[in-house]
């Protein structure tokens, strides 16, 4: 058969919008010859819908949306994502299925059984799990087909006691489909081709997964799609990070990628591509304008975080603000300057010492006069910065994008209501080190972000001769540390200190970990990158002593 690979970027709740999208393809792939067309998890209502399925009548209507389609199918069976299930009951007994449609009505589907509840996942608080496996017989195909719904496709690779498509497979099917919505994070897109093409083989089987593409919320979806020979060699592939569309022969003896040869797209390119998917999709899906507004301190953070907002929405909706204090370093504003020009984005600066000092005056008033405050000195300053932008938000409607790093925000070294402020945390789950890698990235084809933001030592500039140093270990050494505790999941009497490190300097980074948790959650939505965000995927009680 011909198969089309559908890689589509639903909007949430978008349920015209989202069948607009399975008509399009449908009309696609029929011009293109082929048999049939899949499209990805749960396309109708976009993923995921979470508590959307309890509002009154989104079922419902998602349903009306899957009996509009059927008249899409008279000349191509369409296979896609949907909810299923008894919407009149309370609770309503849903599925999440893989619906078939063909001849120009439903002609069967399949329900996942394995519902994800870890990380980012909470499936089990709506649906159901489907318990019937056996392949399809297509009439219009001639064909059996096998139905996985994205998970039920990782049995084996999460150590389920069911697994779905071995008992798929006792049908003797002539092809496994998997619609998917499996959420991106740098390094997945090999890992998911390494698996398909190892069950693949090992089942004897062709593979099909298709997967969404598109930001929605903190998740970022790669696409990314791809199929599989019976030998588990990849016969058809398509881009990380934008719609598009494949047309395979299945079961597709034409020898292809062997398994060990896949490779993997640069890591950072891929962080680049993947946030500016993100960026792009939260503005445009929630039609927010005019655009966004970034604190440019000078600092490699808010260089690359409007760098990326650039690529996402491009220069004219970008407004750079530098707002140079009492303790900003000559070569801030000229750095911050040089960037916006070198970015094309508007540029705008604003002093904030008047501010500062008038706060000065109002601390003598309530806590007596003193030569300095401490942090509560420094904090007023990002404080000042922080209301600036959100001035410039509330009057001109932008968005403020936060440039606080993984890094910081592990740690608690950022101000609340300050470097914090805004709607998107954009390096939120991006270490320092990979900041600095994608700021190099960014000069690739020529100098974006000036070279001395690159070399000088990373400081907050809140008080005189400030370096972050003075308060962290080296970034090298604190996400060194990071990644252990929060992707390796270690507690502190396990960390293996990186050289020149103590055990002790290293458990009081896992201390200071636990002890911001407060901070993270008045934090803007942080945009996942890594197996282990900040977010849904990570939930931790502020008030606990574990330590």
């Amino acid at each position: 058969m011909k198969l089309a690979i559908a890689q589509v970027n639903p909007t949430v709740g978008d349920l015209g919008g989202n069948r607009g999208l399975v008509e399009q393809a449908a009309d696609k792939a029929r011009a293109a010859g082929a048999d049939i067309v899949v499209l990805p998890e749960l396309v109708l209502t976009g993923y995921p819908p979470m508590d959307l399925l309890e509002r009154d009548g989104f079922v419902r209507d998602q349903l009306k949306e899957l009996k509009a389609l059927e008249a899409a199918s008279r000349d191509i069976v369409i296979v896609l994502g949907a909810v299923l299930g008894e919407t009149q009951s309370r609770p309503m007994v849903l599925q999440n299925a893989a619906v078939v449609l063909a001849g120009g009505k439903r002609v069967g589907h399949r329900a996942k059984s394995l519902l994800p509840t870890y990380d980012v996942f909470d499936e089990k608080r709506h649906f159901f799990p489907g318990d019937q496996h056996a392949p399809l017989d297509v009439a219009q195909l001639g064909s059996r087909i096998g139905l996985a719904v994205c998970e039920d496709a990782w049995a084996r690779e999460l150590n389920y006691s069911v697994d779905p498509l071995t008992e798929i497979c006792a049908g003797n099917p002539s092809v496994i489909l998997n619609p998917s919505a499996s959420p991106w994070h740098a390094g997945k897109p090999l890992e998911r081709r390494q698996m398909y093409a190892g069950l693949a083989s090992n089942l004897d089987v062709p593979l099909v997964f298709v997967n969404q593409v598109g930001g929605n919320d903190e998740l970022i979806f790669d696409g990314g799609s791809f199929a599989t020979d019976a030998h588990g060699r990849i016969i058809a592939s398509l881009p990380l990070f934008e719609s598009a569309m494949a047309i395979v022969d299945i079961p597709g003896d034409t020898p292809g990628t062997l398994p060990h040869e896949v490779e993997e797209a640069d890591r950072v390119a891929q962080l680049e591509a993947g946030l500016t998917l993100g960026i792009r999709d939260y503005f445009s899906k929630q039609s927010l304008p005019p655009g966004a507004v970034v604190g440019l301190s000078g600092g490699i953070d808010s260089a690359v975080t409007a760098y990326l907002a650039v690529e996402a929405l491009g220069a004219e909706r970008v407004t750079g603000v530098a707002m140079p204090g009492p303790f900003s370093s000559d070569h801030s504003l000229a750095d911050a300057a040089d960037l916006a020009e070198r970015l094309g984005i508007e540029f705008r600066t604003v002093e904030i010492d008047p501010l500062y000092d008038a706060f000065r005056g109002v601390f003598a008033s309530l806590f007596g006069e003193q030569e300095n405050y401490g942090l509560t000195q420094q904090n007023i300053q990002s404080r000042i910065r922080g209301a600036t932008l959100m001035a410039i938000s509330n009057y001109e409607n932008r968005l403020v994008l936060a440039t606080g790093n993984k890094s910081e925000l592990s740690v608690g070294y950022c101000t609340l209501y300050g470097d914090t402020v805004g709607g998107l945390a954009v390096l939120g789950d991006v270490y320092k080190r990979d900041v600095y890698a994608l700021a190099r990235h960014a000069n690739r084809r020529g100098e974006r972000i000036p070279l001395r933001t690159l070399d000088k030592p990373p400081s907050a500039e809140l008080a005189p001769d400030q370096l972050d140093s003075d308060d962290l270990p080296e970034y090298e050494t604190l996400d060194a540390l990071l990644e252990q505790i929060i992707e390796g999941g270690r507690n502190a009497e396990s960390l293996e200190p990186p050289e020149g490190c103590r055990l002790e300097d290293a458990q009081a980074v896992a201390w200071r970990l636990d002890r911001n948790e407060y901070k993270r959650r008045q934090s803007p939505l942080v945009l996942r990158t890594s197996s282990k965000a900040f977010g849904t995927g990570r939930r931790l009680p502020i008030v606990h002593r574990s330590r």
